[in-house]
């Protein structure tokens, strides 16, 4: 019998070694899926909120690189129409201080939108998180269907995917 429940034993700690090996890592993971849910949903209403305030600055700092590159793209085509010679690099330095561009940029873009519609009248649901991506669901009062926000991680911090959300452009 002590020969049965020594190969029982033998069988078992590895069995239960094994089982926390598995079991920690994914409560570690739910552990860090919380603080992540966190971060996002900050993330993105911070954006919302920086429209309705039109701090624009702020609002860009929380834009992903993609949205920024095809935002200062854009504006680039549609100043070299204009007869203006701005570089990207004069463009890209605006938004980033909340310039005359960025204000008649945003201006623009939030004669169309109202972020207060997201901020106040529409329920959030958190979608899918991976590693460096997620998405939440927001749907306004009014409406049959969600709109899905594209969230990335960028430098450690969660930035918004307006343009990988909403863009309809067909050059990038």
């Amino acid at each position: 019998m002590l020969v049965k429940r020594s190969h029982s034993f033998k069988i078992f700690l590895p069995a239960i070694a094994l089982f926390f090996c598995l079991a920690v890592p994914a409560v570690l993971r739910a552990a860090d899926t919380g603080a992540d849910i966190d971060d996002i949903l900050t993330a993105a209403e911070s954006a919302f909120q920086n429209m309705a305030t039109r701090d624009y600055a702020a609002l860009w700092g929380g834009l992903t690189a993609e949205t920024r590159r095809n935002v200062v793209k854009s504006v680039g085509k549609a100043l070299g129409k204009a007869g203006r010679d701005d570089t990207e690099e004069q463009i890209r330095t605006d938004f980033e201080k909340g310039g005359e561009i960025a204000r008649e940029y945003w201006g623009a873009y939030l004669s169309q939108f109202d972020p207060t519609m997201v901020l106040k009248e529409s329920r959030w649901t958190m979608g899918e998180i991976k590693k460096d991506r997620a998405e939440i669901a927001i749907r306004y009062k009014k409406s049959e269907h969600d709109a899905i926000l594209k969230m990335f991680r960028e430098g450690g911090a969660w930035k918004v995917g307006l343009d990988e959300t909403f863009s309809t452009r067909q050059e990038k």
